[in-house]
């Protein structure tokens, strides 16, 4: 696999900060690409270690490269990773997302960090963004190698898709999803290629699905909700576009949604225990309920910290609101 060789990161470049692209395979097979970090200074002890990825629809070029670049600046061995069928990973087909896929992608990773010498492997925390934060979840409620477990702006992919924003789907309107899905797959079988389709199937006035192949339109409409505003802003300006991000300039397959309407996020939280979760999320975020309610659904030690006036995006690459220094004095409490 020929991974690029220049920086292409919607950030600078540290000089506190070696940077290396590697590949490893989860258990599925599938090889994945990844930019490791690790702190210049960082003498002859062994480190601890973090796994990140996200949000979902982005690359590691983008939001999860800054966490883990960031973060390897504060002392720890820093591993952002292109989930399956994404980015510069493999995996075929292309721009599919998979709840099981990317929740074994975390515990993969672990696996290749634990391997390095100078990484100590009883000390490795997984750091999950927006839509890759319940994967990190559900990765550390089966794999306890992950000693601890911090979200930003999460989104929980399989609540999202399955009941829509805030649980808004009627049940009619969920079998109409489930129902588009179903006759998705036979016109894909019958073609022998994979369509391009919403991850998060919208409706319009008259109750009809709509449809379309791109997650972010190519100019912004001058009607746009601050929601959408904000995703434009990052995804589609050269603040966070990124040519290889599904979010900059595509859709996943339309057949996505399939198995998060299968398979729900964090169905066994209570296994993280006594292993401490921190969910960091905007105060003003419209997305903040996701990280609320994992909060109440969680066993302690656990923590959730607001972020004043700022929203789910502003969590991206704002290194002002962004909370570093509680994300730094989380991991190093918790990987003592």
């Amino acid at each position: 696999m020929a991974l690029t060789t220049q920086w292409d990161k919607t950030f600078p470049q540290s000089p506190q900060v070696a940077h290396q692209k590697v590949t490893f395979k989860n258990r599925f097979g599938i090889t994945l690409a990844a930019d490791l970090y690790r702190p210049r200074n960082r003498g002859s002890e062994k480190l601890p270690a973090l796994v990140v990825s996200g949000p979902f629809g982005a690359v590691k070029e983008q939001v999860s490269g800054l966490y883990a670049q960031t973060l390897a600046e504060r002392g720890f061995v820093t591993l952002a990773f292109d989930p399956s069928f994404t980015g510069e990973s493999g995996g075929e087909v292309r721009n599919v997302a998979s709840a099981e896929f990317f929740t074994e992608d975390f515990s993969a990773a672990v696996d290749h960090v634990g391997l390095l010498r100078d990484v100590d492997r009883d000390r490795v925390g997984a750091v999950g963004i927006c839509g890759l934060s319940g994967m990190a979840l559900t990765a550390a409620t089966g794999d306890s190698r992950i000693k601890a477990v911090a979200t930003a702006s999460m989104y929980d992919m399989s609540r999202s898709m399955s009941r829509s924003y805030k649980n808004s789907y009627t049940l009619e309107q969920r079998h109409k999803v489930i129902d588009h899905l179903s006759q998705q797959r036979w016109a894909d079988a019958e073609t022998g290629t994979y369509a391009l389709g919403y991850h998060e199937v919208p409706f319009d006035s008259n109750g009809q699905i709509v449809k379309g192949t791109r997650v972010l339109p190519e100019r912004l409409p001058a009607d746009a909700d601050p929601v959408l505003t904000a995703f434009f802003n990052y995804y589609r300006t050269p603040r966070g576009f990124h040519a290889r991000s599904i979010n900059s300039t595509t859709a996943w397959t339309a057949t996505t949604p399939v198995s998060f309407f299968e398979f729900p996020m964090a169905a066994n939280i209570d296994m993280i225990a006594p292993r401490p979760i921190m969910l960091v999320h905007g105060a003003n975020a419209h997305s903040r309920y996701y990280s609320e309610d994992v909060y109440k659904a969680a066993s302690n030690p656990k923590e959730l910290v607001l972020v004043p006036d700022a929203d789910h995006v502003d969590l991206y690459d704002d290194l002002k609101k962004i909370p570093f220094d509680r994300l730094d004095a989380f991991f190093k409490q918790s990987l003592r």
